[in-house]
């Protein structure tokens, strides 16, 4: 029990004289040190003593996407702390190839009495989907947050990434390091992240070269799949327009340019430039280190929460969209265009 004692009262910072005041809840300890104390068994692995177990002010549930994408996972760990630092259980609903789907997985979480859900890269963000559910669920009184995705059609916030800056921002760089032939490579044409980045690819390309908006659409965007073999599918057509540079719409994609070049015996970044989307975790340590534009995950978690939290506790903010500014990380895989490397 006294290594015990040292162990968390070293991980704490405080003495362990203070640690066992918190374990046996006796009073004069500061919250902040009691919290400081209650985080440190966690983090060692101790289990709390039961009369120092939080009561949950209720679940929530979070549906996401497959987790095969790292942004997904990191998006959950935000927002799963973020509950938990409130008070409430967050319960983790995946969706995946042949499981259950998003109206199953609504169902089973408002079966079991959640608060509220969060949703992110839902049926929300799909222009083709029925969006009468969203309706209906709210008609249940269940209050939600739709991350990563609009429609006018709902009446709920919505937390997003400014999709078209990022673009913006991707274009501008690979302009000032010289590259003209710049192409994007993303995902279904239906989603609306993917219209907001081709409006926002568009206009910063015309701003840059000035071609012909149906000029950039037909030679410079290629759609795919939102995977590293569709990354690699999307950016062999690019590269067969003589495309210098690309702009991927995940980093998983980005993964899957980088490979395309390679087996066309093409050096990244000499060759050929490539810029991702998201900044997942442990992209900066890829092969070369990936450029790309980072998605405000931590941001736009804590404000998903937040704006729950209000819609339960009764005071909802508008329903409208919050948009949260990305940010261009500048890696190893961007380097001047081919041309510009050699001149004076």
């Amino acid at each position: 029990m006294t290594t015990r004692l040292a162990d968390i009262a070293a991980q704490a910072g405080v003495s362990e004289a203070t640690v066992s005041r918190v374990l046996n809840g006796k009073p004069g300890v500061a919250a902040t040190t009691r919290q400081s104390v209650l985080a440190a068994l966690d983090v060692l692995g101790y289990e709390r003593p039961v009369r120092l177990r939080q009561r949950s002010e209720g679940l929530v549930g979070l549906i996401t996407p497959e987790l095969e994408n790292p942004i997904f996972p990191a998006l959950a760990q935000v927002i799963g702390q973020a509950l938990t630092r409130q008070g409430y259980t967050p319960v983790l609903a995946t969706q995946t190839p042949g499981g259950s789907t998003e109206d199953e997985l609504t169902e089973m979480l408002v079966d079991r009495g959640v608060a509220g859900i969060i949703y992110v890269s839902g049926l929300h963000a799909d222009t083709t989907a029925d969006m009468q559910r969203y309706e209906r669920l709210r008609a249940q009184g269940v209050p939600f947050v739709l991350v990563d995705g609009f429609s006018p059609k709902v009446q709920a916030p919505f937390i997003s990434p400014d999709d078209r800056a990022a673009m913006a921002l991707a274009v501008t760089h690979l302009a000032s390091l010289g590259h003209t032939r710049i192409g994007l490579a993303l995902g279904p044409k239906r989603f609306v992240p993917v219209q907001r980045k081709i409006e926002g690819f568009v206009r910063a390309v015309q701003e840059q070269s000035g071609l012909s908006a149906e000029t950039v659409e037909t030679e410079l965007i290629q759609h795919s799949l939102y995977t590293l073999e569709g990354g690699q599918a999307a950016a062999s057509a690019l590269m067969d327009r003589d495309c210098t540079a690309v702009v991927c719409a995940s980093d998983m994609m980005a993964l899957g340019a980088i490979r395309a070049a390679r087996q066309r015996g093409l050096e990244v970044p000499d060759d050929i430039s490539v810029v991702g989307f998201d900044d997942s975790p442990l992209i900066a340590f890829t092969d070369p280190p990936l450029t790309t534009v980072r998605k405000p995950v931590p941001a736009m978690g804590q404000a998903a929460v937040r704006t729950l939290l209000e819609e339960i506790g009764g005071t909802p903010a508008p329903h409208s969209e919050f948009v949260f500014m990305p940010e261009l990380v500048v890696r190893g895989s961007t380097a001047s265009a081919p041309g510009e490397r050699h001149r004076p």
